[in-house]
């Protein structure tokens, strides 16, 4: 299994990746720091299963790069969670009227976001 995370937070990248870890599965994670670099990387081969989005980023913002990459017929079957701090019900209806498949807020632990993954793991 393959996740792309797209966050300009670098402890928030490493937060993950050892989230990921702690699920137990068998699952690489390609990171990008910025909208841009996640839409180059799904440029490429081979395509994520997951796609974990932040939505407060320089530039080309969550919404903005969730919105390309619904654009993209190759990728319209990956599951697209947005993973973010906020939790404001405006930015929440905006992502699922793109296509986002969920919403998440950031969990403050690794425990807890390590459940969130088996969640969509077991799911999706």
């Amino acid at each position: 299994m393959l996740c792309l995370v797209i966050d300009d937070d670098m402890d928030d990248q490493e937060i993950f990746e050892l989230a990921i870890r702690e699920t137990g599965k068998n699952c690489s994670c390609l990171f990008a720091g910025s909208g841009e670099e996640g839409l180059q990387l799904l440029e490429q081969e081979p395509l994520p299963d997951y796609i974990f989005l932040d939505l407060n980023m320089p530039r080309v913002n969550g919404l903005q790069c969730l919105e390309a990459i619904r654009r993209k017929d190759n990728l319209q079957r990956v599951p697209v969670i947005i993973y973010s701090t906020s939790s404001q019900q405006v930015y929440i209806n905006k992502a699922m009227l793109l296509g986002a498949t969920a919403f998440i807020t950031k969990p403050s632990s690794i425990a807890g976001l390590s459940g969130l993954l088996n969640h969509f793991f077991d799911r999706l």
